[in-house]
């Protein structure tokens, strides 16, 4: 499996949909290393998915380390 950096993926992110799709190879798309992603293409003839079918198999690898929220906003 490819792997790419998320900011390349960013830059060439339909390039890289339509040469997985013609290669039929996954990429995975990593931040400072860590997976953040895995682009497969979609096989012909795969079973579509209802709507929200989806809904909370996603993990969130983020957190606020620090808000300063006593800091005045500039208008």
């Amino acid at each position: 499996m490819k792997t790419m950096l998320i900011s390349e993926f960013k830059a060439k992110c339909i390039a890289v949909l339509k040469e997985v799709q013609r290669s039929q190879e996954a990429v995975l798309v990593t931040l400072r290393g860590v997976p953040m992603a895995r682009v497969e293409p979609l096989r012909e003839g795969a079973p579509k998915k209802e709507i929200g079918a989806l809904a909370g198999t996603v993990e969130v690898k983020a957190d606020i380390v620090h808000a300063d929220t006593t800091a005045d906003w500039e208008s």
